[in-house]
């Protein structure tokens, strides 16, 4: 995935000022002290990069299993460990303060089982107390890109058409072609085909409600996201043996009443 995509990836989808600055919002409220970062699927390291120069005096590292996406990243953040794995079965041999999965990556993940497996691997690898925080495309989201028309813009002298279509139960396919331009009439096409994975929010929380505590969620607006909602944004505690301290993991919905609506307004 991404193979054909990569060169093109950060001028499509732009600046990530955005994301950069919710993950320091949750840094800074929630884990002040932090001094190492993970990003899972962290693509051409453009939030690593942003992360790093806010001066916010992290050490990162990134996983992403394309190593397209890697040698641009390797670029963008030389400081940065750089790992080429799957993001639901590797193992780094170090512990981090927050771990992020930003930009949809969930989705990207075709069943919810191998969401679970992430929410593994960030168990293994987040410290007491560290902060894991991620963004989803919401279920009514997806359905409402599928009955929409596709996508074009114009990218300096290239263009990009997305179209995303029903990919079977709760799968959506996004089909992104890029037209590179060669000559004065001349195109050549790179196309990717994309699957996304669209789940109910209540049963992420409830994924993650047995040893995290949900500490901040909002949508695009920064009021509660609902399955309506464009994105949803979370921010959790890793409070491993939190069910047995608190008598049992709470439903996802309970677990979510005390935590805020939050978050810097995205980019969509």
């Amino acid at each position: 995935m991404y193979a054909e995509f990569a060169r093109f990836y950060d001028q499509i989808m732009g600046d990530r000022a955005a994301d950069v600055e919710r993950m320091l919002g949750y840094i800074g409220r929630h884990r002040p002290d932090a001094r190492a970062l993970l990003e899972l699927g962290c693509g051409t390291g453009a939030v690593l990069a942003g992360l790093t120069a806010a001066g916010a005096g992290l050490s990162v590292a990134g996983v992403d299993r394309s190593p397209e996406m890697l040698a641009h990243a390797a670029s963008a953040v030389p400081a940065a460990r750089l790992v080429q794995a799957d993001i639901t079965s590797f193992a780094i041999d170090a512990t981090f303060d927050v771990v992020i999965c930003v930009f949809d990556t969930l989705n990207h993940l075709p069943e919810f089982r191998l969401w679970q497996e992430l929410f593994d691997r960030v168990r293994e690898h987040l410290a007491d107390g560290g902060i894991f925080a991620f963004d989803v495309n919401t279920t009514g989201r997806l359905r409402g890109l599928q009955r929409g028309f596709a996508f074009a813009e114009d990218f300096g002298a290239d263009t990009v058409i997305m179209d995303v279509t029903p990919g079977g139960g709760d799968l959506s396919r996004w089909e992104v072609r890029i037209f590179e331009r060669v000559g004065d009439d001349l195109y050549r096409m790179h196309r990717e085909v994309i699957p996304e994975l669209g789940v109910p929010l209540a049963r992420i929380r409830a994924a993650l409600a047995a040893d995290f505590e949900l500490l901040e969620e909002s949508g695009l607006d920064g009021g509660p996201p609902t399955d309506e909602s464009a994105r949803a944004f979370f921010a959790y505690r890793y409070c491993p043996g939190r069910a047995s301290a608190t008598g049992g993991a709470r439903a996802g919905g309970a677990a979510a009443g005390g935590a805020r609506a939050g978050g810097t307004e995205g980019d969509g």
